[in-house]
């Protein structure tokens, strides 16, 4: 294989005479450092080095931006399954079931028994795509875990009455109707 200088002489970039005083000037570096026995400063290799370490440098956060990228993809298409899977029927009722959602007030149409699961906490509104969806409290647990902006509305159960509370007795129901 022929060296770079023979590849730029055979292209006619280079003349002999240049390529010659480039090898008597190489070579007479090399003997001055042999007899000085320090080394000189390859300027051309350190930029080279340097260039090489940046080059590694970006690509290695090219591949971190990728594989995070994949990974929340992934994550996306997990979730998606998982409500796909476990979703719930509204039951086409004709009680409608108000919910925020952001800073928006949504409303949903839904029977007596699903209202009833959801004001008692075991199903949960999940919103996905513009999609509202009725999962399961475990499913949407496992939503949470990996996105916890889908999950709109969790009522949890409340058991706990406070000893000193004078209005324990008088427990107001979630689902009035006015």
């Amino acid at each position: 294989m022929a060296s770079f200088q023979d590849q730029l002489l055979k292209a006619g970039l280079i003349d002999k005479n240049k390529a010659k005083l480039a090898h008597q000037d190489k070579s007479k570096q090399k003997k001055d450092e042999r007899r000085s026995g320090t080394q000189s400063v390859d300027e051309v290799r350190l930029a080279a080095l340097e260039t090489q370490r940046k080059n590694a440098e970006r690509a290695r956060e090219l591949n971190a931006q990728r594989d995070a990228a994949a990974t929340q993809k992934a994550i996306l298409a997990q979730i998606a399954q998982m409500v796909q899977k476990n979703r719930q029927s509204k039951g086409h009722g004709d009680i409608a079931y108000n919910f925020t959602h952001g800073t928006k007030i949504e409303r949903m149409f839904v029977s007596a028994a699903v209202q009833s699961h959801l004001v008692a906490g075991r199903l949960v509104i999940v919103c996905q795509g513009g999609h509202t969806e009725l999962v399961p409290r475990v499913i949407a647990d496992k939503i949470a875990e990996r996105d916890a902006s889908l999950v709109v509305r969790v009522n949890k159960a409340s058991a706990e009455v406070d000893a000193d509370d004078p209005y324990a007795a008088f427990q107001i129901p979630d689902d009035l109707m006015w």
